[in-house]
């Protein structure tokens, strides 16, 4: 079992200087769910090469989350992490699931690229899982399903709330409101209470509200392409 992982490259907030980039927990909480599952999971991202880590979500050395300081000692996965594929080189063919973690940088890049809608049109089409959790559903906006429809049109989604992002004071700042839009474009939106762990999953789609929610997001994958083979 094969799993792709693919992150954003954005290291700022659009124009404003502050600093993003992935939510790492996002990132190695699904990780090592895959990896101890048995499958071999890939980390590329809309650029390539080294992806930025938004430093809100790295503390200290053993203040971290138990996956953060797992991945940080692990020197395969930060390999991973500092010299991740371009998309533009991968195909999702030899994959079982493509899955999108989150962090506010996946507002800016993950929607403007076409690459990365092709990919996941692609794998959709070809009966792959795609997955996504918290801003990580930024990036199925311009995804298109079999129909040529927006693949969330219909779909139960979830993603990061409008009052969360409210409660993050960043409202302003992202390039558009992720529920809001996710909503515009027909999706079946569901949440739960803000920062708590809420997913769904709609045949092979996958989605997730927050940070709280990458582990549950992970095992739905899992139990997917498990159901699938």
């Amino acid at each position: 079992m094969k799993i792709l992982m693919i992150l954003t490259s954005q290291a700022t907030m659009g124009d404003d200087p502050r600093p993003t980039g992935v939510w790492f927990e996002e990132l190695a909480t699904p990780y090592y769910a895959f990896v101890d599952a048995g499958a071999d999971v890939d980390i590329a991202s809309i650029a390539g090469g080294k992806i930025p880590v938004d430093p809100h979500s790295l503390a200290a050395t053993g203040q971290n989350p138990a996956s953060v300081e797992r991945f940080i000692a692990d020197q395969a996965a930060m390999t991973k992490l500092n010299g991740s594929y371009k998309i533009d080189d991968i195909s999702p063919a030899s994959y079982a699931a493509v899955f999108l973690p989150g962090g506010h940088g996946t507002m800016w890049d993950l929607p403007k690229s076409t690459k990365l809608a092709d990919l996941l049109s692609s794998a959709w089409a070809d009966g792959k899982v795609v997955a996504a959790v918290c801003h990580g559903p930024a990036g199925l906006v311009n995804v298109k399903d079999t129909q040529g429809q927006p693949l969330v049109a219909g779909r139960r989604v979830s993603g990061f709330t409008n009052s969360e992002e409210e409660a993050a004071g960043l409202t302003h700042t992202v390039p558009f409101l992720l529920e809001t839009r996710l909503r515009e474009l027909g999706a079946k939106y569901e949440k739960g209470p803000d920062f708590q762990s809420f997913a769904v999953q709609d045949g092979n789609l996958v989605t997730g509200q927050n940070p709280a929610s990458s582990a549950r997001v992970a095992e739905l994958v899992l139990d997917t392409v498990k159901a699938a083979h």
